[in-house]
């Protein structure tokens, strides 16, 4: 097969990060010459894969204090806008970058920016890596934000959309920057999950490849020992909890259980102190290793630390912090291998680890999870499918389907509605008729939605039976 040059794009996040590295090493593994476009942080990590490490440390544009909270608290809006910014700092680097490497196939974190807008600036093969689930019009319902994250990104729209507009001079169309980030049926996809697991999987085309976990370690669960072992870690963004921590040694110091709590790096380990002696604490562990060996896993429900856990067979207590880990954790306690954490107080945390350590259900539904994900293509599978891009759909799109029939529903019941307001309005007067209308605007959508809740099966038994 030929060698491909492959260029790889990322943002200064390990969640997003970690999932490429694997990949990047089975094409090295292969022959193919792999140029990674990270950040310091990740050079040695990424040099260990036998790819070509090119710092963007440079292009990061310098951010006051109150961005880089908002960057802490996961906004979208500064997170979109500084991916924006970065985008325009690197537009001359990368264009001499395309020009002399001439990538055959660029490999592009789902919101990474300039890596997605080069690609298609540049017209090379774009396939994208997504660190979580696949999100469309179906699976984004999973997703549940809180108050806060809404009017973050309502009010950021006019940012936004100034910023976006500083893109046109240099080559870059955008509609708008939900187009940067959600998912279609026409652009290549690598989702680091299997079909069972994501959402609404029938609802994505043959433009995706759903892998599995990307990880190094290929180790059996190894779940033999003296006693239960928890794992309690909140990642790698959102983890500067020590009351958290704290509650957790209040729940788990008098159980007869080991404790491992991977605290990050950044919290003072003097708010940690006089914890019972079967807890210890650690700013960093290596995860699989630790979860291949738990009974039990109190995560913050990011999709990578999800992904490794349900690998290693590992039931959790699922302790979602933002919109998108809702949406995993609800996934997970769907599929039976995790209890959700609605009393965080460290009775409710006891009350949770004791419920899963008890319920052998638990365990025996990760066990499943981790079989359906070593069944996966894996890293081979997601080097294949980068190798051969760009890649043709056999033209089944259910959602494109799904879209159709709605638009025949819309027009059928407005065209109910109007009959029922002349009728109305002719034996019972006009005058209280715009009630009429509210109301079936404001029922419009959900009636929608729930008739292609309920249509959706069959037409995904019509369409793949063809």
């Amino acid at each position: 097969m030929t060698v491909k040059k492959i260029a790889f794009f990322c943002i200064p996040a390990h969640g997003h990060t970690n999932p490429m590295l694997p990949v990047a090493a089975e094409l090295v593994r292969r022959g193919d010459r792999v140029r990674f476009y990270s950040f310091n942080e990740f050079k040695e990590k990424i040099i260990s894969t036998g790819a070509e490490f090119v710092s963007c440390d440079s292009f990061l544009p310098s951010i006051t204090k109150d961005e880089e909270q908002r960057l802490k608290s996961v906004s979208t809006t500064e997170m979109t806008i500084q991916d924006i910014k970065i985008t325009l700092a690197m537009d001359e680097f990368l264009d001499g970058e395309f020009k002399s490497f001439m990538p055959d196939v660029v490999y592009s974190d789902s919101v990474c920016f300039w890596g997605k807008l080069n690609a298609w600036k540049h017209n090379v093969a774009l396939v994208v890596s997504t660190s979580t689930f696949a999100f469309n019009q179906l699976s984004s319902k999973y997703m549940k934000h809180s108050k806060g994250e809404l009017w973050d990104m309502i009010a950021g729209l006019p940012k936004i959309s100034k910023e976006l507009k500083a893109l046109e001079p240099h080559g870059y169309k955008v509609k708008n920057a939900l187009s940067l980030v959600q998912n279609d049926n026409t652009t290549d996809t690598v989702v680091y999950t299997s079909k069972r697991f994501q959402p609404y999987s029938e609802s994505f085309s043959d433009h995706y490849a759903f892998v599995g976990p990307s990880v190094f370690s290929k180790t059996a669960p190894q779940k033999s020992k003296a006693r239960p072992l928890v794992y309690i870690s909140l990642g790698t963004v959102i983890n500067e909890r020590p009351d958290f921590y704290n509650k957790c040694a209040e729940a788990l110091g008098g159980l007869d259980v080991d404790v491992i709590i991977s605290r990050g790096k950044y919290i003072d380990e003097k708010l940690l102190s006089g914890f019972p002696p079967n807890i210890k604490t650690y700013p960093y562990v290596d995860q699989l290793d630790v979860l291949s060996k738990a009974d039990a896993f109190i995560t913050h429900c990011g999709m990578n630390s999800v992904s490794e856990s349900l690998y290693m067979a590992t039931p959790m207590v699922l302790y979602p912090q933002t919109g998108e880990q809702v949406a995993v954790a609800k996934r997970v306690e769907e599929q039976n291998a995790g209890i959700m954490l609605g009393d965080d107080s460290a009775q409710g945390i006891k009350k949770a680890v004791l419920g899963l350590l008890n319920n052998k259900g638990y365990a025996q539904a990760a066990a499943e999870m981790s079989e359906d994900f070593r069944s996966c293509p894996g890293t081979e599978g997601a080097a294949e499918f980068i190798e051969n891009a760009p890649h043709k759909s056999n033209g089944v799109d259910v959602l494109a389907e799904l879209n159709k029939e709605n638009g025949r529903f819309q027009l059928i019941y407005w065209l109910l509605v109007a009959a029922l307001i002349v009728i109305l309005g002719v034996f019972a007067g006009w005058n209280f008729i715009w009630i009429v209308g509210i109301t079936a605007g404001v029922l419009s959508y959900p009636i929608s939605q729930k008739v292609q809740k309920l249509r959706y099966p069959s037409i995904v038994k019509r369409l793949k039976s063809k």
